[in-house]
């Protein structure tokens, strides 16, 4: 087997999942700090200088210059699930071409197939012009992304770089990104229990719920497809499929009754007035993610993407508008503002001609309603993995990638490295 699959899949087995501590030795949960220790051994074996910055996150290198070309990459993961065709804790080879496994694609796939890229410069003996540091981090998908900004605190920041975590040829804009929690009090939520879902960033795929119907306590369960949150159409949501179920049996559920009005199968916030749309990112996507019970509340977590050109206070203030009439408070758990890039400027027309030499592909470069690390530095441009027009399946069970897709992930990082940062 290629060495490269061989570390794949033993990176793919610690189910790095962001877990918050107490422990400074271990701020994002055990199996997250084995992933970093893990790739940092890696690189280290292969020669490269190394640094575990505090257990927050760590960094490898190569070369030599003045400037850093970085490449910010991450190794936690969303949670997998239940339902997978092969172990979503490892990086299985299948007879259908596809490896399968929770992260080959978001993002240890990427992150390992850079590696091997800096891995293969390093050996070929070229001469450098820049430093490369691949930049490892573990609270990508949590959304608060602590570990980036405790990097821009203690150290030197990338002059240019790469985030292998979106699109080919190359990415130049990111929809705005907002997590946020509508609440209701228990009470009037009218649920005796209600579940689903696993996080605001992905479509639920499971949700069930009890509810008294005239005296008959009745059960509930959806199942539904899990997708990436930023593309919601790609998924089935099972809450939303409870909640119409629910809203079919009692009109006395009021967390069903708000959800049907407002939210029911809806992608792009309809009733909320929020679907909107400019011609540089097009249109707003919206998804809710879980549902969950607390002591006082019923809570729904959710995810919108909105493009590039409005704001956050434009968005929050057309939710406003609706849940305060309703009986809902709306917390906003996390926000990330849009990133908007020069199409034709020197790094993303470089990347963008080496994935058409490599590929022979003519793809654009394009705006995502994804969210990457490409915000958590100047002059990051996402690039890679995923060549267009194959399927998505980041954040889904059987989470998988073309095996030739993958090893050619390898050539075009190396390339793209060769030509930007080697003499």
């Amino acid at each position: 087997m290629d060495e490269m699959i061989v570390t794949l899949n033993e990176l793919c087995g610690f189910k790095s999942v962001t877990e918050r501590t107490d422990d400074p030795a271990c701020p994002y949960g055990t199996e997250t700090k084995k992933a970093l220790e893990f790739m940092l051994k890696t690189c280290s074996d292969f020669g490269f200088r190394v640094k575990n910055l505090d257990d927050q996150i760590g960094y490898a290198e190569i070369g030599e210059g003045d400037e850093i070309f970085g490449i910010l990459a991450h190794l936690d993961v969303v949670p997998a699930g239940e339902g997978w065709t092969y172990t979503p804790w490892g990086a299985t080879l299948a007879d259908d071409g596809y490896m399968y496994g929770r992260g080959v694609v978001d993002d240890k796939g990427p992150a390992v197939a850079s590696v091997y890229a800096m891995k293969d410069l390093l050996d070929s003996g070229c001469k450098f012009k820049k430093r490369i540091r691949i930049i490892f981090g573990q609270t990508e998908e949590a959304g608060d992304w602590d570990d980036m900004k405790y990097y821009r605190e203690h150290e030197e920041l990338p002059s240019m770089g790469i985030t292998p975590d979106a699109d080919f040829p190359a990415l130049y804009g990111e929809k705005g990104i907002l997590h946020f929690t509508l609440s209701m009090p228990k009470k009037k939520a009218g649920f005796i229990s209600v579940s689903g879902g696993q996080a605001s960033n992905m479509v639920a795929d499971e949700a069930k719920g009890s509810v008294d119907c005239n005296g008959v306590i009745r059960d509930f369960y959806e199942q539904g497809k899990a997708a990436h949150g930023s593309m919601p159409q790609n998924g089935k949501n099972a809450i939303s499929m409870l909640m119409a179920e629910v809203g079919d049996a009692t009109n006395r559920c009021g967390m069903a009754n708000f959800y049907n009005r407002y939210i029911g199968f809806d992608i792009h916030g309809e009733r909320f007035n929020l679907d909107i749309r400019d011609e540089e990112s097009g249109r707003l996507t919206l998804n809710v993610g879980k549902i969950e019970m607390t002591e006082e509340t019923v809570d729904l977590k959710m995810d919108i993407r909105y493009p590039v050109t409005f704001t956050l206070d434009e968005i929050t203030q057309k939710i406003e508008a609706v849940v305060r009439n309703e009986g809902l408070t709306l917390t906003v758990d996390s926000h990330k503002a849009p990133i908007y890039m020069d199409k034709d400027g020197e790094l993303i027309t470089e990347l963008v001609k080496v994935y058409h030499d490599m590929t022979g592909l003519n793809d654009e470069a394009v705006v995502i309603g994804g969210g990457t690390y490409a915000r958590a530095m100047p002059n990051i441009v996402a690039y890679g993995p995923m060549i267009p027009g194959r399927e998505c399946t980041e954040h889904q069970r059987n989470e998988r990638i073309m095996l030739d897709d993958y090893l050619l992930l390898r050539k075009i990082y190396g390339e793209a490295l060769r030509r930007i940062c080697t003499e």
